[in-house]
């Protein structure tokens, strides 16, 4: 027997597993905790005697779920765009706002000039405010650097966060992010002699989780990803993508054709391409946070995903242009209330098919074998997660069986 072996008790478990019951409910549940993965889970009344020499832990009835996972961000980056959001509220044009220093352009320069102290600073806040909302897991990209040096730099910082917090953190390579100032006009030189040669480096340094890329008419097209994507599956690296956010170009069929493990964002994707997810088990990412900000209209095809069986993600996409958005639990309600998500589909989009999106096996649920990544929550309905805007009703977040 460990320190960490423990028993939970006094609570209902929304273990989101494959019960057929709404949220995979367990009332009066018990949660047993050794070595920090969860060894059973089930009715109270049912616990094995093998386990009642175990340190009891009482949760006072509360509901608990699997530890929120958000699984795209950028969260790591240099300035804001403030400013550039109150112009474009006063009447500016995009091309005023990029004419001024704004856009992308305004990120990749503060990024490239930050150090990794300085990038690792800024981030632990944004870190810290989801931690305190119940995530114990979480997605970072890169693609604010644009040059090898700095996309390195990225995904240092963002081990660095692992290592600095207890929460789990899984990098993204994005280099096929944008195509710098310095290459402009020069997409395909940039993806040969930038991208692809970062993306190795990166690899040989233990840095990358993931690949991504943005497929879309103002970034790359299908041929150019699918040449980053060569490269991934030569490296044995997952891949997953930015597709049909502002048209439709044919990134999320390119996705499936690479057994991608999401599409995200989706707005403009058509049957077709939800079928080719659905061949593919590639998971839908959904981000209403940059559909909020960016003021579309066009919302994801959320019931085409249902029709064919497409497991939904939801996530914050917080960035410093389309998505400023550093809470999760906002983002549940934010997928409810403009995509019509059910609060559970949008608490599976953020615990279960989250993990799915990231190729994560022993998280977002609550069975055997499962990391004791939990969320106790002070509530009486796990909908009330969806529900409440602006209120944060943790009790106690335990990462690895420790709270």
């Amino acid at each position: 027997m460990t320190i960490t072996d423990k028993i939970f008790v006094d609570l209902n478990a929304a273990t989101m597993g494959g019960s057929n019951l709404p949220y995979g409910m367990v009332e009066d549940a018990a949660i047993v905790v050794r070595d920090g993965v969860i060894d059973w889970v089930g009715p109270r009344i049912d616990l094995p005697d093998t386990y009642k020499a175990l340190t009891t832990n009482s949760l006072g009835g509360r509901i608990v779920t699997p530890g929120l996972i958000d699984c795209h961000t950028h969260i790591v980056h240099g300035g804001d765009r403030a400013v550039e959001f109150e112009m474009r509220l006063n009447g500016a044009s995009y091309e005023e706002v990029a004419r001024a220093g704004g856009g992308i352009v305004s990120t990749v320069k503060a990024t490239r000039s930050a150090t990794e102290a300085e990038l690792l600073a800024v981030a632990l806040p944004r870190i810290d405010a989801l931690i305190a909302e119940g995530v114990t897991s979480i997605e970072i990209k890169s693609g604010y650097g644009l040059d090898t040096q700095t996309e390195l730099r990225m995904l240092r910082v963002a081990r660095s966060i692992g290592a600095r917090r207890p929460i789990r953190v899984k990098t993204t390579f994005l280099g096929a992010h944008a195509t710098p100032a310095e290459y402009a006009g020069k997409d395909d030189t940039y993806i040969n002699d930038v991208c692809i040669p970062a993306l190795r480096a990166a690899h040989a340094e233990g840095l990358v989780d993931a690949v991504d890329g943005f497929c879309e008419g103002i970034a790359f097209q299908p041929e150019q990803i699918a040449r980053v994507f060569d490269v991934a599956q030569e490296l044995g690296l997952p891949v997953k993508l930015h597709a049909e956010q502002l048209s439709n170009i044919g990134g999320a069929k390119l996705a499936a054709q690479y057994g991608a493990l999401s599409a995200d964002h989706i707005e403009y994707l058509d049957e077709e391409g939800v079928i080719a997810m659905a061949q593919a088990g590639t998971v839908a990412v959904i981000l209403p946070g940059a559909f909020y900000t960016l003021r579309e209209t066009q919302a994801p095809p959320i019931d085409l995903l249902r029709k064919h069986g497409v497991p939904m993600a939801l996530a914050t996409d917080i960035n410093p242009g389309s998505s400023p958005l550093n809470s999760l639990l906002l983002t549940l309600n934010m997928g409810c209330t403009l995509f019509r998500m059910t609060p559970e589909e949008a608490l599976r989009g953020a615990t279960q098919h989250a993990a799915h999106a990231l190729g994560v096996t022993d998280a977002g649920s609550i069975a055997k074998g499962m990391y004791a990544d939990l969320a106790v929550w002070d509530i009486k309905h796990p909908a009330e997660l969806a529900y409440r805007i602006g209120f944060n009703p943790l009790y106690m977040r335990i990462f690895g069986g420790t709270s």
